[in-house]
């Protein structure tokens, strides 16, 4: 390892989670409808549960799917349903109020949970897994590319939940509030284009062929 590989271990962890996915979009949802302070919950939910999960996939989770591809498929699956839901009570959710409005943000877990279902964040472990673990400094590579994922998706998270704070400060019609929501649900319904067309036109064939 050396200054080059972290410099290009460090754009891929910063370009791929400030990118718009299901995380950025339901981080900018919570607060525009919830506000920053209870949305922290979920960003560190998501930041630390995203990476917990790249050393998991390091460590070779990844291959459970390769040696069982029903799995993967079933993942797909469950990935479309829930974020589809998400999406709906995201386009349904009410007019933007003081005190936070009815419903609930996501609490720390459901944060962390949600990575295990997000198409977006396994393309993202399998391809860090793939590309930058060193053979022969594989602890070390490890633990660094989890840390700067770490670094990055608390950073990201932050940017877009406080992108949607700000939103709620100024956004007071609620025609462009409704308006922002269903934008929002829509962008979390095509991130699941990828998964959606690898489960129906590719077919179900795990995404996870390079060696981990």
């Amino acid at each position: 390892m050396d200054w080059q590989w972290l410099l290009a271990v460090t754009g891929f962890c910063f370009v791929t989670c400030f990118t718009p996915g299901p995380n950025n979009t339901m981080l900018m949802a919570s607060g525009l409808n919830f506000g920053i302070r209870r949305t922290v919950p979920h960003l560190l939910g998501v930041s630390i549960g995203f990476a917990v999960m790249v050393f998991a996939v390091g460590l070779g989770i990844a291959r459970l799917f390769r040696t069982f591809p029903a799995l993967y498929s079933s993942l797909k699956i469950v990935s479309i349903v829930y974020l589809a839901w998400l999406a709906w009570r995201i386009a349904m959710a009410g007019e933007v109020k003081a005190g936070g409005g009815a419903g609930r943000p996501l609490t720390f877990l459901e944060g962390a949970a949600f990575q295990w279902v997000n198409p977006k964040a396994w393309i993202m472990a399998v391809g860090i897994s793939a590309t930058y673990l060193v053979a022969g400094q594989f602890w070390a590579s490890l633990a660094i590319v989890t840390l700067v994922f770490l670094i990055a998706g608390l950073s990201s998270s932050s940017t877009w939940a406080l992108g949607g704070t700000g939103l709620r400060r100024i956004v007071t019609n609620a025609t462009w509030v409704r308006t922002i929501h269903v934008v929002l649900a829509l962008l979390l319904l095509a991130s699941l284009w990828p998964i959606a067309h690898d489960l129906f036109v590719a077919g179900a064939a795990p995404v996870f062929a390079a060696k981990t």
